[in-house]
């Protein structure tokens, strides 16, 4: 099927609109506006903004539309650092000064507790940031062997669409892993399995010794067999470039690695609490280790954990917050969906010499009930940090035999954190004590933050 232009995806005509004022940014991170009540959602807009757009996608309440000029900028628009900014999908909110960034974060998530939520929270939490470029260890980039042009693309998808961003580096990247972008375009090119390769994963763990650089992991999603020379090929380049490289047939079980094998597993620290971490390179961790760091030092702060309670930590993966809370001297028990991360947790737990003090398990926390949840035994506090589908079952299953005086919730989902603050305010008998944002991911939309419940004694 021959790729579409992106004016022939939409059955819409070419129509450039009046002038409008932009008034916010939705969780898209796309300017909203208003036209006889019907909302405009355009991409490339900021608030403050007067803009004349083009429709991409119309329905009869709302309307998808993509900026044409800016009439009348706003003051806290910024020229892009990226060559590739409006076409790579990867950012979203270059255009926009990193402090607006910030703000309007905090405003997407007091407007979810506003009006999802229906509460407001007694204190509002000063915003966690940190580095703004370079921050990411974490990612999946998709490979794309263009046969009419004889070379490989690898990168983020293009905005909007499947296809693949024609990219040769990315400033979001962990620099060492954007300068290899190039390179791992002409290495897959030489490959004879070049068109079976859609993606490629990267992960970056701290030295392995004083003075060495980043620990960097690269999984190669292979669809066919490596012949020996493809092998040759890829044990070249990570002798060149002194990464580590490892494959994947088919599902998650399938990552291994395959050269070097005798290469030191991944890990990061947390200097603050004297811990380290051992990782592989698909198992969950923050892609932001800086604000992963000053994160946990706010969730401490809010918990004050103290030697002898006991607390859980809900939606654990590798302990990230369990083997902090357990400095304390308090009893943490980590509960996971997934096997893998609880085995890391204990191995991470037996590595720290906190195995006395932690205890790990898995469970199903999206199909809690209350009878489940108080066979647990009492908690005096909770950590929860759950995926984007939040923590409803959890936090329903909550009643007079199990709730805890306190409940920490990191969320990265500002519409279910909403969701379970209604429950746990106007059900459950809790207060909003404080929330705030954390930029985890700095130039996208996307919003991470965390909230204090206190429970209400009547």
């Amino acid at each position: 099927m021959a790729r579409r232009s992106r004016r022939q995806q939409y059955d819409v005509p070419v129509v450039v609109s009046a002038p409008v004022m932009v008034e916010s940014l939705d969780q898209e991170g796309r300017g909203v506006a208003h036209v006889a009540g019907k909302a405009i959602f355009i991409d490339g807009a900021l608030p403050t903004e007067k803009v004349t757009y083009q429709i991409t996608r119309s329905k009869d309440q709302y309307a998808f539309a993509k900026v044409v000029d800016v009439l009348e900028p706003s003051n806290l628009r910024v020229t892009p650092s990226c060559q590739y900014f409006g076409y790579c999908g990867g950012c979203k909110l270059q255009h926009l000064d990193f402090v607006g960034q910030v703000a309007v974060k905090q405003r997407l998530l007091e407007n979810a507790i506003e009006h999802i939520g229906k509460a407001k929270p007694v204190n509002l939490l000063p915003p966690l940031f940190g580095p703004t470029w370079g921050y990411r260890h974490k990612a999946r980039l998709s490979v794309k062997y263009v046969a009419k042009k004889a070379r490989v693309l690898v990168g983020f998808n293009e905005k909007g669409t499947r296809f693949v961003a024609d990219m040769q580096h990315c400033q979001v990247l962990v620099p060492a892993v954007s300068a290899l972008i190039a390179p791992l375009q002409i290495l897959i090119a030489q490959l004879s399995l070049r068109d079976k390769i859609p993606q490629l994963e990267v992960a970056v763990g701290e030295p392995v010794a004083p003075h060495q650089g980043d620990h960097i992991v690269l999984i190669f999603r292979v669809m066919a067999a490596l012949l020996p020379a493809d092998e040759a090929l890829l044990i070249a380049f990570a002798d060149l470039h002194r990464v580590t490289i490892w494959t994947q047939t088919k599902g998650p079980e399938t990552v291994k690695p395959f050269y070097p094998l005798d290469s030191a597993a991944l890990h990061y620290r947390l200097p603050e609490f004297d811990l380290t971490y051992p990782f592989k390179p698909n198992e969950f961790t923050q892609v932001n280790p800086q604000i992963n760091q000053v994160m946990i030092r706010r969730a401490m702060q809010l918990l004050q954990p103290q030697a002898g309670e006991r607390i859980a930590d809900f939606f654990c993966g590798i302990g990230n917050f369990t083997l902090p809370i357990a400095r304390s001297g308090a009893s943490v028990f980590g509960y996971e969906g997934l096997a893998p991360l609880v085995d890391r947790a204990v191995e991470s737990a037996r590595l720290n010499g906190l195995v006395h003090h932690t205890s790990f398990a898995v469970a199903d926390l999206f199909k809690m009930t209350a009878a489940a949840l108080t066979a647990l035994g009492r908690f005096d506090q909770w950590l929860i940090d759950p995926p984007r589908d939040g923590a409803f079952d959890l936090v329903k299953a909550i009643d007079e035999n199990n709730a805890p005086n306190k409940i920490v919730y990191v969320s990265c989902n500002p519409s279910t954190l909403a969701r379970d603050i209604d429950l746990l305010v106007n059900e459950k008998g809790y207060q909003l004590s404080a929330a705030g944002v954390i930029n985890m991911f700095p130039h996208t939309a996307h919003v991470e933050s965390i909230a204090l419940f206190t429970r209400v004694v009547s």
